[in-house]
């Protein structure tokens, strides 16, 4: 099964786990045209493209920002049929007051269920998201949800490098949704 790797805001470095994945398992990086200043509706339109490229079924797997673009994609989206499973990893709470503005228009989280098997795997020391937040978000998507103990945001200063335990969290997901 094909995986799409969704960076999050300023995407995904070559230290980050998500590279390292696309390295090591031939996973698919979705690229955006703007990182910085990201607008949800592009961001959506081009995970619609990407995914129409794929053979169905596909696996999502998100960082941070890219957790809130599967809420909000699936939540509109005609294609949610071909994906069979997602992993969201270290999702923002973007209705935090101290959210950047770069993310700001992001706001409202979509929190409706999501129409595929998920995973939530979350850090109780998250930065960007506090654990219960991050809970929440997971309960209102359907999601299950892994609480991955003290990792930040399970970004490339986490020192997690390719994250084994990631990928096995992602191959019972991928079982779970009777897609292995």
């Amino acid at each position: 099964m094909k995986v799409l790797i969704l960076p999050g805001w300023h995407a995904s470095g070559p230290q980050h786990w998500q590279s390292e994945w696309v390295r090591l398992h031939g996973d698919r990086h979705v690229e955006q045209d703007d990182w910085i200043w990201p607008k949800r509706g592009d961001w959506m339109a081009r995970l619609d493209e990407v995914l129409l490229t794929e053979p169905a079924p596909v696996a999502l797997v998100a960082h941070s920002l890219g957790c809130q673009l599967v809420a909000a994609w699936a939540a509109h989206t005609q294609h949610a049929v071909r994906v069979a499973a997602a992993m969201l990893v270290a999702p923002p709470d973007i209705e935090r007051p101290d959210t950047p503005p770069n993310v700001v228009s992001w706001r409202p989280i979509v929190r409706r269920r999501l129409p595929f098997a998920s995973l939530v795997v979350a850090s109780s020391d998250d930065p960007h998201c506090e654990l219960d937040r991050a809970c929440g978000m997971a309960g209102d998507w359907g999601s299950e949800f892994v609480d991955a103990g003290p990792r930040g945001h399970h970004n490339a200063d986490s020192g997690l490098g390719a994250w084994a335990e990631g990928r096995n969290l992602l191959a019972r997901l991928i079982a779970r949704a009777g897609a292995g």
